[in-house]
């Protein structure tokens, strides 16, 4: 069986993100990266491309380039899926060529930089009936896709309450002066969108709270930070959330909390129980109950289901961490696309994306008109 030709767009160099999804697209040997276009200086997108072994005459100029000589190649040659690394405000039109061209999109969030560009690329996806993942990345740890399962099962009951934090801690030498500040594209409108905070990890706390519990929120009230009057991008917000009258939460995500790293914590309390879960000790699960001893679950082991237990690549005792977790999603993407199995929860797919920037924008709008209660969509 070939694998499924994949093309990158951004993630070239010292990227973050572009070194995550290289090595996650070759995790279960499904996909091969033959072109892609990584870095807008024309040199040092040729010396990149090249360094990771593409072929010359694939290594496009520009996403258009890139599109329009792979539509000239035959089919059985041609890139399938293209994953889309670029800042946010290139999201959407290069999405959108995409999808106007029978390209299957993996593309990281924010989805756009609005909520109206995020629903038109999701009837565009549906019209042609393609596949769109947004990379939610923390939704493919084993760990966490049993805890989903559990829930699901009812292990802790009826859901009462959600907390879940995402505190970071670097801008904050950043945000302190202002001509640095120019040279970071996240807090730059004109190219971060609307948001930084809730855009860049927001929107994760957003996305794991619905994707755990099954449920949709439905209202939020937002109180963000800029720190200062001159910037004019959100770096800390803590936001309160309704599922319903009698379930509720809350959600705070911070970019100047001094000193932290990348702390994601999940808390979910139901009825008869309650889940814990830290990323940066993604290994591990804890589950209270009242009058019991804490239970701690681990990726690989037997009594896991098996939602959890396909998303193990190593025995129980051997480390999985984000690498991992982004390697599940492409292979949630390519057993879609190769019609072994439907999207069952195996990759955030673009309504996940939609919602995403509904809820950016519903917390901008709540914060300012002086932090009411807003009804999401």
């Amino acid at each position: 069986m070939s694998k499924i030709r994949l093309g990158i767009l951004g993630g070239g160099g010292d990227s973050l993100i572009g070194i995550v999804h290289r090595i996650a697209s070759g995790m279960f040997d499904e996909f091969d990266l033959v072109g892609g276009c990584f870095n807008p200086d024309p040199n040092e997108n040729m010396s990149f491309g090249k360094k990771i072994g593409i072929k010359k005459r694939r290594i496009y100029d520009n996403f258009e380039s890139l599109i329009e000589a792979e539509l000239t190649l035959p089919i059985d040659e041609r890139i399938q899926v293209v994953s889309v690394l670029t800042p946010n405000f290139l999201h959407y039109p290069m999405a959108k060529k995409l999808i106007q061209n029978n390209f299957n999109v993996i593309c990281e969030k924010p989805l756009t930089t609005t909520y109206s560009e995020a629903q038109e690329l999701e009837l565009e996806v549906k019209k042609k009936d393609l596949v769109f993942a947004v990379t939610y990345t923390y939704t493919g740890y084993p760990i966490v896709r049993e805890m989903k399962q559990m829930i699901k099962d009812g292990v802790i009951g009826k859901i009462q309450k959600i907390d879940l934090q995402y505190y970071q801690g670097w801008i904050n030498p950043i945000i302190k002066d202002p001509e640095l500040r120019k040279t970071v594209w996240r807090l730059d409108p004109n190219k971060g969108g609307l948001s930084c905070c809730i855009g860049d990890i927001g929107t994760h706390a957003f996305n794991m709270a619905e994707f755990l519990t099954g449920m949709k929120i439905d209202k939020i009230l937002a109180d963000l930070n800029y720190l200062y009057p001159e910037n004019q991008m959100d770096v800390d917000g803590t936001i309160l959330v309704r599922f319903s009258e009698y379930c509720k939460g809350v959600i705070r995500a911070s970019q100047i909390a001094t000193a932290e790293e990348n702390s994601f914590t999940v808390q979910i309390y139901g009825e008869n129980g309650c889940f814990k879960w830290n990323q940066e000790n993604p290994n591990y699960l804890y589950h209270l109950m009242e009058g019991k001893p804490i239970q701690i679950l681990k990726p690989g082991n037997p009594y896991l289901s098996k939602f959890s237990l396909k998303s193990s690549k190593l025995p129980p005792g051997h480390p999985e961490g984000f690498f991992d977790a982004m390697g599940n999603i492409y292979n949630g993407v390519a057993k879609t696309l190769r019609e072994v199995e439907t999207n069952d929860g195996s990759y955030p797919s673009i309504s996940e994306g939609v919602r995403g920037m509904m809820f950016i924008e519903k917390v901008l709008e709540s914060n300012k008109n002086g932090n009411i209660w807003i009804k999401l969509d």
